[in-house]
């Protein structure tokens, strides 16, 4: 895999973590309602978890196409405001990417902004053909931001995952490198 890249956005910066990113993933992932709308964040969020999760990330990326980038505001006093991914099917020429983003920052575009420059990334950088992404159903909110960065609701698998005891069932969307390039 390529290095970790850096790309930047009009209001934002996506970077690898660093170490001293821990304390504020705890911070801002450990959240209810942020854990919540994810799979696999837990709450409450351990101490040192954040930078545990971080350490794991050069390697993940190199051996199994997982990038996690930062998501920063590229000024005001809360740099640090989520975390977007991509999971990268090589042979497939395929990836899913998710993201999370504090819950002070919810409303203010940054999911949008931010999946917008990795799904970029993911088609101009990498040469995916397809990009997918999940959501929850009960958070409509992630799906707007999928409609958003163009992509189409392919269908809903239910009852798909289990979170904290209940199944969840969740909408799938994907777009398809050809449909990007058409909108750009």
């Amino acid at each position: 895999m390529p290095e970790i890249p850096r790309l930047t956005s009009e209001r934002l910066v996506l970077r690898a973590f660093t170490l001293d990113d821990g304390p504020v993933v705890e911070q801002l992932a450990g959240v209810r309602e942020v854990a919540d709308t994810t799979l696999s964040i837990p709450h409450p969020y351990p101490a040192g978890g954040g930078a545990s999760w971080i350490g794991t990330h050069a390697d993940a990326w190199n051996q199994a196409g997982q990038l996690a980038l930062a998501i920063c505001q590229r000024t005001g006093s809360r740099n640090l405001v989520g975390a977007i991914s991509v999971h990268v099917e090589e042979h497939y020429r395929h990836g899913e990417i998710g993201y999370w983003i504090g819950k002070e920052q919810w409303g203010k575009g940054y999911a949008t902004e931010a999946a917008r420059a990795l799904v970029a990334y993911a088609f101009t950088e990498l040469g995916l053909h397809r990009l997918q992404a999940r959501h929850f159903l009960r958070n409509p909110a992630s799906g707007r931001v999928l409609q958003k960065v163009g992509m189409k609701l392919e269908g809903v698998h239910r009852d798909a995952y289990i979170r904290w005891g209940q199944f969840e069932s969740v909408a799938l969307y994907a777009i398809l490198e050809p449909e990007w390039r058409a909108m750009q």
